[in-house]
């Protein structure tokens, strides 16, 4: 039986800043999607956050891109906006960008991750939701996992990965998508990541089965200047031909430089973070949450936090630590991003075109 799993998330407002949404947002949204689930083919649901991104995810038959399902989404995220205002929640509807639905809500500020495949008998698949960061972000942790085997062993042990994937990579800035074979093509794979400003990975799939699928939308090519970071998601199906629950979790433990952070600006390590954990008012380190399920004829039959056993406590230890030695640079870069990435960049231009009139 084909289901698909739809992951959109956006950032509606929230609680004294860029922190967390409020319970009463929360409640809001989750409500809408539940009572207006079987009008919509919805056959399941979940809600929760990463910092101050609302995701919502749901299983159905629709297929992807489908407009009931967006259109859910969409008027569930308009209805805690509304709640976000009359709370006076920081950056009320701020994901949302434009002014009435028109088919999907791709291009319309909420970031989306969907796959359809053929259910198996015992489906385990991970939702994964970044705050406080861009789409990039994902480039290092996912080409390790598929890419090298001193990361991980599942490529020399499990046939179906040693056989090779193919892994799609766009171009944020022309809005374009190369196909690459793994592992003839992992050089020029490495090539393309190393500058996850610009090219980011899409998804990965074998012959017949897709395997990951992120959000990649930015923000600021939708609006035409910088709103935020995007805080991307994806979905990643795991067991069996796939990677394993514990080699995909386990490419987040590093706690790699990432762009974002306070005003979009920094590199600051990706610190690994239980479910519903609010943005870090230390300098708001960007974070990463797990939740993994189970899932039988489209249910959503349990799930758990990947990143919440005693050992995980040693990493966020060590992304703090990578991030105090981050921010002993001060503003010099590559503590800061360079002008172009910079969330504030016409406040810094700003300031430029005052410090040129001093030279002589």
């Amino acid at each position: 039986m084909k289901i698909t799993v739809t992951a959109i998330k956006a950032d509606i407002g929230s609680i004294g800043g860029h922190t967390r949404p409020s319970d009463e947002v929360l409640e809001a949204v989750g409500n809408f999607v539940r009572e207006n689930s079987r009008s919509a083919g919805i056959i399941d649901s979940y809600i929760s956050y990463t910092g101050d991104d609302i995701h919502l995810l749901m299983s159905h038959r629709n297929g992807v891109d489908n407009k009931k399902i967006h259109k859910i989404a969409w008027d569930a995220f308009k209805l805690g906006t509304e709640i976000a205002k009359k709370q006076g929640l920081y950056g009320a509807g701020q994901d949302l960008l434009k002014d009435s639905f028109s088919g999907n809500v791709k291009g319309m500020g909420p970031g989306v991750a969907e796959m359809e495949f053929e259910e198996r008998a015992n489906e385990a698949f991970a939702l994964i939701t970044m705050d406080k960061t861009e789409p990039g972000a994902f480039n290092f942790p996912i080409y390790r996992l598929f890419c090298e085997p001193s990361a991980n062993t599942g490529l020399i042990v499990n046939p179906a990965l040693a056989r090779g994937v193919k892994m799609v990579i766009m171009d944020v800035m022309e809005n374009k998508k190369a196909e690459l074979s793994i592992p003839e093509d992992n050089f020029l794979i490495a090539a393309l990541l190393m500058y996850p400003g610009r090219y980011v990975i899409d998804t990965v799939h074998n012959k017949t089965e897709p395997i990951f699928v992120a959000t990649t939308d930015r923000l600021h090519n939708i609006a035409g200047t910088y709103i935020g970071k995007d805080d991307p998601a994806a979905i990643i199906r795991l067991q069996k031909n796939f990677p394993a629950t514990e080699e995909a979790c386990s490419m987040f433990r590093l706690a790699h430089y990432v762009a974002g952070d306070t005003r979009g600006s920094h590199h600051m390590p990706l610190m690994p973070v239980k479910i519903k954990t609010s943005a870090t008012t230390n300098y708001c380190i960007p974070i990463v949450s797990c939740v993994i399920f189970s899932m039988h004829d489209g249910r959503f039959t349990a799930f758990a936090d990947a990143f919440e056993t005693p050992d995980w406590d040693y990493y966020r230890t060590r992304a703090v630590k990578k991030a105090e030695f981050m921010r002993e640079q001060g503003f010099v870069h590559p503590a800061t991003l360079i002008p172009e990435e910079l969330e504030y960049n016409k406040g810094y231009q700003a300031m430029m075109a005052e410090a040129k009139k001093k030279f002589k």
